[in-house]
């Protein structure tokens, strides 16, 4: 009999914990629209008591999406719960994650409390969650290195006290399959309620085995699996949920499952959790790497030629792989442009914006041959990064004073007060970059902010590529920040990225 699997997306929440990872609401709205489109059944937006940001991005997410449930979590802790549904009180579907650790190790040194009193706290907690939220998921954190016992009698508690998902968190990434499914497996003889809830699954990736552990849990009673998109998380990071899926597509002789993910969107969510994230994906990433549907070896080529089959167990269509680029240049008109972004799933309804962006892809396209695909992304991406920021860079000049030393005269526009101000400053550096980035930090008052990490990418190949810049930074608070800039300018688009860094590392402060 084939069983409905449901997709719990935490790209949003335990994705954003990846040291320099710093979605800003707007960049959250986007990803979570993509996500309802991709068919994730519950999205957890964020843990809303943790700052003002992460509680107004859960809010904004609520009031947005339409079929996907919105989750919060939550601590075993009253302001926590009450905080998640002040959040979620507009959400069409909410529901609530409640968690508390249950591990000797945790127990012992993190909470300093008994198995009593924390059977005390999940009665207390879960009840009072259930008092305000329809669906209620318990998690027992860093379940994996709980007594079997110990664990299945907080599940089986919880369930009576209104959980209606138990989720089973591998927090560590200590496990592995055949543990994991015993585990599962155990559950199901000693919880005598399990029937009455959904059971989930949530592995990490610490030893490379998290969508295994994950398949392996589905293979052994659950019916909910947990996870991010691209698998980024904090440490190694969490199961991929694309994986999981096509996963379960491929061998569905084999699990038995369905689920309602629409596999067409995969690499479209991919891509822009990459792109906003700053976590590219590895060439030979599973399901959604550049490699994944290539074949240099003759032998492997004589046959796809043959039979794509015969080395081809997932079609690149099937993921929403396109083989062909857009064909879009500079005598292409509105009509077309907007067609195109349409077929890429950006919203058009805004003209303004629409009027923007259009006024980019013809200066860019006046500098290229071709527009492609990823052009138009990296267009729409750049947009978005500029609409949210308080400062708009209108003058960058660069020039050599010596072999060593460079000098940049930047100018900007600050929004942040009553009314837009210009503010110009010079400095000089140890090549253009640095001086362009020190200039910054004088205009913005930032002055001893650390770079730890710069990455230059071509958007697309050839001469005449966009060029995008990561950059890292550590703010004066030791706070890392992530942040990217667009431009067919290599300069201008550092110069982009570093101001968009140094105003989400002072946004996070006010926090």
């Amino acid at each position: 009999m084939t069983k409905h699997i449901q997709f719990f997306d935490t790209t949003l929440r335990d994705g954003e914990q990846t040291p320099g990872v710093n979605f800003n609401t707007q960049e959250k709205i986007q990803l979570a629209k993509q996500l309802e489109s991709w068919g994730i059944d519950v999205i957890e937006a964020g843990f809303p008591i943790s700052s003002q940001g992460d509680f107004e991005a859960v809010q904004a997410i609520a009031r947005e999406l339409t079929t996907t449930r919105v989750c919060g979590l939550a601590r075993c802790n009253r302001a926590d719960i009450d905080r998640c549904h002040e959040a979620l009180v507009d959400a069409k579907h909410k529901q609530i994650h409640v968690f508390i650790a249950t591990s000797p190790i945790h127990r012992e040194y993190k909470l300093n409390k008994s198995k009593q009193e924390i059977l005390d706290s999940i009665q207390e907690h879960v009840t009072y969650a259930k008092s305000l939220f329809d669906h209620v998921q318990f998690s027992a954190e860093d379940a994996t290195r709980t007594e079997p016992d110990f664990l299945a009698e907080a599940c089986e508690l919880a369930i009576q006290c209104g959980a209606t998902i138990i989720n089973i968190p591998d927090t560590v990434g200590y496990t592995n399959p055949s543990e994991y499914g015993q585990l599962f497996n155990y559950l199901q003889e000693n919880v005598p309620s399990f029937d009455q809830a959904i059971f989930s699954c949530h592995c990490h990736d610490d030893l490379g085995l998290a969508v295994a552990n994950s398949l392996a849990a589905i293979e052994n009673g659950a019916l909910r699996v947990e996870g991010t998109v691209n698998g980024i998380g904090e440490r190694a990071g969490n199961a991929a949920l694309e994986e999981v899926a096509v996963g379960l597509y491929i061998r569905r002789d084999h699990y038995q499952a369905s689920t309602s993910i629409n596999l067409g969107e995969t690499k479209r969510t991919s891509d822009m959790v990459a792109r906003l994230s700053g976590m590219a994906v590895p060439r030979n990433k599973a399901v959604i790497g550049a490699n994944a549907y290539a074949h240099e070896s003759g032998i492997h080529q004589d046959g796809v030629l043959k039979n794509p089959e015969t080395y081809e167990i997932i079609t690149p269509q099937l993921v929403g792989v396109k083989e062909n680029a857009l064909p879009l240049g500079k005598l292409s008109g509105r009509h077309a442009f907007i067609s195109h972004l349409e077929e890429l799933g950006y919203d058009t309804s805004d003209k303004e914006a629409l009027s923007i962006a259009f006024n980019n892809f013809k200066d860019l396209a006046d500098k290229k041959k071709t527009i492609t695909e990823t052009d138009l992304h990296a267009i729409m991406t750049g947009q978005n990064m500029e609409a949210t920021s308080h400062y708009d860079l209108i003058k960058m000049q660069v020039q050599s004073i010596d072999e060593n030393t460079h000098v940049a005269t930047v100018a900007i526009v600050d929004h942040t007060g009553s009314q837009p101000q210009i503010k110009q400053d010079t400095a000089i550096g140890q090549g253009s970059v640095e001086a362009i980035f020190t200039t910054i930090e004088q205009l913005l008052g930032q002055e001893e902010v650390t770079l730890l990490e710069y990455r230059l990418d071509a958007v697309t190949d050839g001469i005449d590529a966009q060029a995008q810049v990561h950059v890292l930074v550590e703010m004066p608070n030791r706070q890392e920040v992530y942040a990217a800039g667009i431009d067919y300018d290599v300069l201008k688009a550092s110069a982009k990225a570093y101001l968009q860094a140094l105003e989400r590392g002072s946004q996070h402060v006010k926090d």
